[in-house]
């Protein structure tokens, strides 16, 4: 059968093209790994725009209202639909359903992020700058990206959806979208202007200027050879092998990546009122999380005790840029070399908090609790593997950097107890499973400020393994 003819974006005015796809994306949306509003249904639905980028193939951006208290209870969406009269075999698991009203009635409509002739098309839009409709198409004039090559979609994607184009190239497509320029693409641009060689480099990006200009996705070089972190962590328990020399190499990647982005970005100076108004953030989203998982609740005076002591300290670190989500999955090693992706921070926070300056030890505290999870995660459990990466990992980062991470006590537990109660939350809502990974954490921290009696200061306990 040949495919539908094009549909004219003025034929999709708001109302007439949902008609057609409302009902089919308030089924399919909460079914998919990168929606949101996990156990709320779709309750309201609006069109924020819609661009056909080639015939029968429509960019749109859904605001899907997630409950009963307005706009502001929902998220705006990014989808590639394709529109035909009959889908081919090969594209069967893309199908979402069949309108029976509207502009697309009695026409099969399925996710074309699915469909490699439609991403391919996608990388062609990225190839040659230009505008399609609110959509605009951007590049770095000094990098060639070849022509045909073949798409695939990457299943291992949460938050956002992948398109790996003939292993050269990897296009991050951000699902959830907000208003702004995205650090995943703002931070590792401002790096590769510095000269910093751990961050594979944007080569072309797309954003909407509707209703207000964001980032939509970013292309970048593919490390087909590259290992993520946490698979070689993994590796390195179930074989009883050393990790250490990668955990003080991982060290010294963090550190440059970190002085990289004090070069690139402003810094602000510490002072106490700042560290009164992050203790005060820390405080707010533990009592939050205490509410909502009632197992955290016998720890929360323990773990406010590292935020209160925050609250106290005259000076810490210079906030600066940092990466914001830091974890064993956010790094890659290719041979002997670490490299740093995935710079959005953590996709539930609004973007301008991910944007802020903030101290690096906040990386540092998320990579340490990342050595706990991989420990935990293989019986029998193995604390001294992990002891030892933390402490290679600090030792890197103080060769690196000029400053040892354990000479900020405070500031290190008061960020790795914040991490834990995030771990807590994330846990509970969706790796129930997981949940006593975090709170083995969360009951060392928790006994930290104690001090057991002997002769002489012991080592801090929060350095000790989950």
């Amino acid at each position: 059968m040949p495919e539908t003819a094009p549909y004219r974006p003025a034929r999709f005015g708001s109302a007439p093209l949902l008609t057609s796809v409302a009902g089919l994306l308030r089924a399919w949306l909460p079914r998919q790994r990168w929606f949101a509003g996990k156990g709320r249904p779709v309750t309201d639905m609006t069109l924020v725009s819609v661009t056909e980028l080639h015939p029968g193939c429509l960019h749109l951006l859904v605001h899907a209202q997630h409950g009963a208290d307005g706009p502001s209870s929902g998220d705006c969406y990014q989808l590639l639909l394709g529109v035909r009269d009959v889908l081919p075999p090969g594209l069967v698991h893309a199908f979402i359903g069949r309108p029976s009203e509207g502009p697309l009635a009695g026409l099969m409509v399925y996710d074309a992020f699915l469909d490699p002739r439609s991403t391919g098309l996608l990388l062609e839009r990225l190839r040659h700058p230009g505008t399609a409709g609110p959509l605009r198409f951007e590049c770095d004039a000094q990098v060639t990206v070849p022509a045909g090559l073949t798409p695939r979609l990457l299943e291992a994607e949460q938050s956002n959806s992948s398109l790996v184009y003939g292993d050269s190239y990897i296009l991050k497509v951000f699902r959830r979208v907000r208003a702004g320029i995205n650090p995943d693409l703002e931070v590792p641009w401002a790096l590769v202007r510095q000269g910093c060689t751990r961050v594979p480099p944007p080569v072309a990006w797309f954003r909407t200027s509707q209703p207000q200009e964001a980032t939509l996705g970013v292309l970048q070089p593919f490390l087909p050879e590259a290992t993520d972190g946490w698979t070689l962590a993994l590796q390195s328990l179930t074989s009883g092998r050393d990790f250490t020399e990668e955990a003080y190499e991982l060290g010294r990647a963090t550190a440059e990546v970190h002085l990289a982005l004090a070069a690139a970005f402003p810094c602000d100076a510490p002072t106490q009122r700042r560290n009164r108004r992050l203790a005060a953030a820390m405080i707010d989203r533990l009592a939050a999380t205490s509410q909502s998982v009632p197992a955290l609740l016998p720890y929360a005076p323990g773990l406010r005790a590292a935020f209160d002591a925050l609250a106290d300290l005259d000076a810490t670190r210079p906030a600066q840029r940092i990466h914001g989500d830091f974890h064993l999955g956010q790094v890659l090693r290719a041979g002997r070399r670490w490299f740093v992706i995935d710079f959005e921070g953590e996709p539930a926070r609004p973007l301008a908090e991910r944007r802020r300056r903030q101290s690096p030890v906040r990386d540092v505290a998320g990579m340490l609790r990342s050595f706990d999870y991989a420990a935990r995660s293989r019986r029998p459990w193995r604390p001294a593997w992990a002891r030892r990466c933390r402490d290679a990992y600090c030792a890197g980062y103080a060769a690196e950097a000029g400053w040892d991470p354990r000479d900020e006590p405070g500031l290190l537990r008061a960020y790795e107890t914040d991490r834990a109660v995030y771990e807590v939350l994330y846990e509970a809502r969706h790796r129930p499973d997981w949940l006593p990974v975090p709170l083995a954490a969360v009951a060392r921290l928790a006994e930290s400020d104690r001090t057991p009696s002997g002769s002489g200061p012991p080592a801090p306990s929060f350095f000790h393994s989950a």
